[in-house]
This record gives C-alpha cells, structure tokens and sequence, in this order.
C-alpha cells in the first residue's frame, strides 16, 4: 500500500506541539491526514473507513476536568469496527494510565521521543499489524450497568472487557468485534439471555464462543433451568472475585482454540 493511500485520523483531546509535529510529519511523508477532536459523533464517522487513529496522551490532558471519561468514550467509539489506533505518549505515562483504563493495553505505542526519520515506517507496520493479541477479551452483557461496570472492575487486569446492556446490542458487537468469552445475564427485559444465546448459537461465526450465564437464581430448579441450554458454563451473581476469575479461566483453558 503506498503512503498515499493510508487515511490516518489524528484525534486531539486538546492541542499540542507534538501533535502538531507529528501531523506536519505525517503530511510531509504523503499520508492522507485528518484532524479532529473529541467529538464522538465526528469519531464514529471515521471509525471502520480509515487506516489508523493516533492519540496523543499526557499528564495534562489527563488533568484535564472530563479528560479520563472522554479517553473511554474514544476507545469504545474506536472498538465498534476494530478500529487500529496507536497511542503517542512517554512509556511511563502510559503504563500508568493504561492501569486506570485498561482497553488501552490493546493498541500499539508510539513513544517519546519519536524519532521523525521512523515514523512513516512506524505508520506503515501499525497499519499492517494483525491485531491479534495475547490478552483474551470478554463482553458483558447485562440490563444492570452498576454491575457489569463492577465485574469489568474485577476481570480488567487480566481481560480486555466491552459492556453492552441489551441483547440487540450484544449482537451487534459481535458481528464487528471477535471475543473470546460471553458473560451473559440470563434476565433482561425484551430480549433475554436465552434468547441471545439461541441467537449466538444459530449464527455460525459466533456458535463457537463460550458463552456463562450471570444469573441471580441460585435455587436447583434456577440453575438446571440455566444449565438445559448447554452454555459453557454459569456464574451466580453473588459470587466472588477469585470465584468469578476462576471461572473466566477454566472456560478459556477448556475451549482455548
């Protein structure tokens, strides 16, 4: 692919001398180089249609009031089509943050100092990249986002995690994004567990992931009613952290591809 025809987005949280250096970079290497901000809606625009995003981030925009809830609003905006993304930081900084919001682990680096002779090299395999990655991700699907957000809390260090809370949405994520594992509420209004995971099933691209109820019903009859439709497995929703860990990773061992 020539450089020419490689559509880099650069998404600018606020403005910067090195951003500006590296788009000045980008545009004297022939790249096709669009500028934006924050805005989610200019963000979805591009998502799927270009080559890469790059994503400045530093102490001071993280300071920043909002700074932290508009990185999250980026990466999930960037993660509907698979979005390759690089991040331009100085490594420290970013170990760091990638701590606090942990979807980051999933893109490439740019680090500071960035030397300029390499960068259209650097844009060229970022671009290339397959995107695969050690670290397995899980969806959660569940109506009650206080709880989801809660499991996320617990499995982030050790999971990339996506949150939907609606069935629909549940299948639509993962006709655009590949997952290793399903957490799925059994309960939910309008379209239950149930019925997305007959829908899960009966697709054949995604019949092959494991999918474990998250369920309230802890009685014999609740549970041999979750169990009848064979998922990979079932998770009480008053389980522990450690318990629901254990979980996550005897499911991953046992259907590991």
């Amino acid at each position: 692919m020539d450089r020419e025809d490689i559509h880099v987005v650069v998404v600018e949280l606020q403005q910067s001398v090195v951003m500006r250096g590296i788009k000045n970079k980008l545009k004297e290497l022939k790249f096709q180089v669009t500028e934006i901000d924050d805005d989610e809606k200019e963000i979805s625009r591009y998502c799927g249609k270009v080559d890469l995003f790059v994503l400045y981030l530093s102490e001071s925009i993280v300071e920043h009031a909002g700074a932290v809830q508009k990185i999250t609003n980026v990466i999930e905006d960037t993660d509907m089509d698979d979005q390759k993304m690089v991040l331009v930081g100085e490594k420290d900084f970013l170990d760091n943050i990638t701590k606090k919001i942990s979807d980051l682990k999933k893109f490439e680096r740019f680090l500071l100092p960035i030397d300029t002779e390499r960068l259209g090299d650097m844009v060229e395999a970022a671009v290339q990249a397959t995107g695969e990655s050690a670290t397995k991700r899980i969806l959660i699907v569940d109506d009650d986002p206080a709880y989801a957000k809660m499991v996320r809390g617990w499995i982030a260090d050790d999971y990339m995690v996506n949150i939907v809370t609606n069935g629909m949405n549940a299948i639509t994520f993962l006709t655009k994004n590949n997952v290793d594992l399903i957490l799925l509420d059994y309960e939910m209004p309008v379209v239950d567990g149930p019925q997305v995971f007959e829908m899960i099933k009966s697709e054949e691209e995604l019949a092959g992931i494991p999918v474990v109820f998250l369920t309230g019903n802890g009685t014999r009859e609740g549970v041999e009613r979750v169990m009848a439709l064979k998922p990979a497995g079932y998770v009480l929703k008053g389980t522990t952290k450690q318990d629901l860990l254990t979980k996550i990773g005897g499911v991953l061992a046992k259907y590991a591809k």
